[in-house]
């Protein structure tokens, strides 16, 4: 046997490379060359079909012209309330850009307060810290994207429900459970991430796509921004801060979010027909409209002389505040409710009531009860009506209809805001 020595193995000849491993070479060069190019090819395809999408949103964005006077103008088209794309089009466009009304301030009085919401995609966060300063976030932990709240209630600190990592009232990250051996880790970098809240009068609003500002600042420019300049004709006309919460109802309706703002803007058009025990309290031939940069106020007289012995729920004056694009104030007499619209798919929206008393009348409870009963009543009438239009909206027979132009100015109005915002 022939023994192999180290001058033996030095000069041994290199292994030769088989057709075989040239060709599984070659073939996994290629692999790795078609993956890297079809990675590329799969993001120009996304971006090429969201500029698409967002061409043929445009297109029905334009079949609207906002500048035909309101006695020739046609309503926008039934694509606007029942086209899937052009839903997801309006969230990011209306929904996630600006001012949007999510709650009251009572719901976080004291410290350790909260509340969650959603909106569109957005699940968020709302709570009053020891210091009592009011913070917002993304209601989302940053391990595995489990919810960090749910409902409304008080909490020292947020812990997550999946794996128990523990936030601060601040947002900050206090614990991450189970971590030993992670590597590049801040934790100042992985608190929840916040969003810009403000409050005006008993409403908490937040602002999506704005930067985090203080909360003084917020405060203070939020009126003129989410209000315009009858920020002013409504702080004085009762909606306020004095007013006492009472209770909230939450209604799904079949139909699209605009659906039900349209069917508020009609100036009272459809109120001796279908609400005729509303009708009966108001004097509806002193219906009038103003509107406003984001907002219009329809007022109506009321029946009632509002005696002591004899409380009206609608008093002497009704005002229907509609503030861009999703939240109306209904105060009348010494009652006040909010509706808030909630877009939940392009024929589905859900719709909150909060409801608002005068302090001295907190504590009538057969006041109280009739009202709600009455409010009860006309939001089931109301819920019929925006159901039966979105199925005659989903049919061939409909495209786009007309305006009554003495009462459906604040109806034109916000078409009028829609267009303006999706062109942007």
């Amino acid at each position: 046997m022939t023994m192999i020595t180290a001058t033996t193995m030095a000069v041994l000849p290199k292994p030769m490379i088989t057709a075989h491993r040239l060709l599984l070479f070659h073939t996994q060069k290629h692999t790795s060359i078609i993956a890297k190019q079809q990675k590329q090819h799969g993001s120009l395809l996304v971006a090429s079909s969201v500029r698409q999408s967002d061409n043929y949103c445009q297109n029905l964005v334009d079949e609207f012209d906002p500048n035909i006077p309101i006695e020739k103008a046609l309503t926008p088209p039934s694509s606007w309330y029942t086209d899937p794309s052009f839903f997801d089009f309006e969230l990011h466009r209306v929904f996630y850009k600006g001012w949007q009304a999510v709650g009251y301030t009572e719901q976080i009085k004291n410290p350790h307060d909260f509340f969650t919401g959603r909106l569109g995609d957005v699940e968020f966060l709302v709570c009053r810290d020891d210091d009592g300063k009011i913070h917002a976030f993304h209601n989302v932990c940053r391990h595995h994207a489990s919810l960090v709240a749910s409902g409304n209630g008080q909490k020292s600190c947020f812990v997550c429900p999946y794996h128990g990592w523990t936030y601060g009232l601040d947002g900050a990250l206090l614990k991450a459970t189970r971590i030993t051996g992670i590597q590049n880790f801040d934790v100042n970098e992985f608190g929840l991430k916040p969003l810009n809240v403000a409050t005006w009068g008993p409403f908490v609003l937040l602002n999506l796509d704005k930067e985090i500002l203080p909360q003084q600042e917020a405060d203070n420019t939020v009126g003129s921004e989410w209000l315009g300049s009858c920020s002013e004709y409504l702080a004085v006309n009762g909606v306020d801060s004095s007013l006492s919460y009472l209770c909230r109802r939450v209604y799904d309706i079949e139909c699209n979010w605009k659906v039900f703002c349209d069917n508020y803007l009609d100036g009272g058009y459809h109120v001796p027909y279908a609400h005729k025990g509303l009708a009966s309290g108001l004097k509806l031939n002193s219906y009038s409209t103003k509107t406003y940069e984001k907002v219009s106020i329809q007022s109506c007289d009321g029946g009632s002389t509002e005696s002591e012995d004899d409380i009206d729920r609608l008093g002497s004056k009704a005002l229907y505040a509609f503030i861009y694009p999703n939240f109306m104030i209904n105060r009348y007499g010494p009652w006040m409710d909010t509706n808030l619209v909630l877009p939940l798919g392009p024929r589905k929206c859900q719709v909150i009531f909060d409801y608002f008393i005068e302090a001295h009348l907190k504590e009538d409870k057969d006041f109280i009860e009739r009202s709600l009963v009455d409010s009860e009543r006309v939001q089931m009438e109301d819920i019929v009506l925006c159901e039966g239009v979105q199925r005659g909206l989903e049919t061939p027979a409909y495209c786009s209809g007309r305006y009554a132009p003495t009462v459906e100015h604040a109806m034109h109005h916000f078409h009028q805001l829609l267009h303006y915002i999706l062109k942007e």
